[in-house]
């Protein structure tokens, strides 16, 4: 789903900020299909802050422009598309003349925010491609911070791309992210493809100070979090991930009985990951069937997590819950 609008900001000077290039290496794939909404919204009062315009539509990519509408450039507007992949939203600016992102990460924390901003879990900017590649993807928590990687975030950025580009068919291109090389496929029925890469398992590259136990990995590994003792396996894709099927008091979780937003920040701001980390909270259905619930770094409770999804399936195979399939990693049901 896609919403077009702009937003009236001051736009102060940018500060230059970089992203770190980090190797993220285990093949798996999604798709992600969109309709189309295209929304100018009423003014919304904040001091800093206006969302303006007047009229919605709604209807296909093929019948909605919105290149035409990012085309108008009213002096002090900032023009956007929202976009959601299975829930997990995200506020998409066109940033293809600059290598500066148009808004602080400040205003990046006011534009998230769901009840005086637009409302996402964070904002993507499309920005010129660097070292060969076509595209660079920045993104903005909606905290403020900058993580090197988002796997729904990236689909949208493609679809997005194939909006502002006027794209149709089967396309791809490549995009640098922080975490290094991404190439999204867009399919011929408009669904976005991610070969998301081979995950990280070295315990200091994650990075995390728990010892590792397995390989240089550390997998179902103790931690205490407020006096409870966790088993997790720690993954990045890119970006840092600690995955729990259970605690010892309970080996088997009922994610849906958890308090995400209370255990959740004590996971990401734990001292043994020295760069936060994101949690995945996961039941065991099957080695088929899995769901989770995710605490992501710098955006709390979300509705779904590409990267996740991904160390949640590693995660399993390493510890034994579900299965390998060809020498690689099995297709698995997972639920968010």
């Amino acid at each position: 789903m896609a919403i077009a609008a702009a937003i009236s900001l001051s736009l102060p000077p940018q500060t230059r900020r970089s992203s770190a290039s980090i190797a993220a290496p285990f093949r798996s794939t999604s798709s992600l299909h969109f309709d189309s909404l295209r929304s100018n919204f009423s003014s919304l009062k904040n001091p800093n802050l206006r969302v303006s315009a007047s009229s919605m539509s709604i209807g296909t990519p093929e019948k909605i422009s919105t290149t035409s509408f990012l085309d108008r450039r009213e002096s002090g507007f900032l023009h956007f598309v929202k976009y959601h992949g299975l829930g997990n939203d995200f506020i998409l600016v066109d940033n293809r003349d600059s290598t500066e992102p148009r808004v602080t990460p400040e205003q990046a924390v006011k534009l998230c925010d769901r009840n005086f901003g637009i409302g996402a879990d964070g904002v993507i900017f499309a920005m010129p491609g660097v070292n060969g590649t076509d595209y660079t993807m920045r993104i903005f928590n909606s905290d403020g911070s900058e993580p090197e990687m988002c796997g729904n975030g990236v689909r949208c950025f493609a679809r997005f791309i194939a909006e502002l580009e006027n794209l149709h068919g089967k396309q791809s291109f490549t995009v640098h992210t922080g975490a290094g090389l991404i190439v999204p496929e867009i399919q011929e029925d408009g669904k976005v493809k991610v070969d998301m890469g081979e995950p990280i398992l070295k315990a200091s590259d994650v990075p995390t100070k728990l010892p590792a136990n397995k390989d240089q990995a550390a997998v179902k590994a103790d931690i205490n979090v407020d006096g409870v003792t966790w088993n997790v396996t720690c993954v990045s894709m890119g970006n840092p991930h600690c995955v729990t099927f259970g605690n010892r008091q309970s080996q088997n979780l009922t994610v849906d009985e958890l308090n995400l937003a209370a255990i959740g920040p004590k996971f990401e701001h734990h001292e043994m990951f020295p760069a936060r980390t994101n949690t995945e909270f996961v039941e065991v259905f099957s080695h088929e069937h899995l769901k989770m619930r995710v605490w992501e770094r710098g955006a709390g409770a979300t509705l779904a997590c590409g990267t996740g999804a991904c160390a949640v399936v590693v995660a399993a195979v390493l510890e034994g819950r579900a299965g390998r399939l060809h020498g690689g990693f099995a297709r698995r049901s997972v639920r968010y």
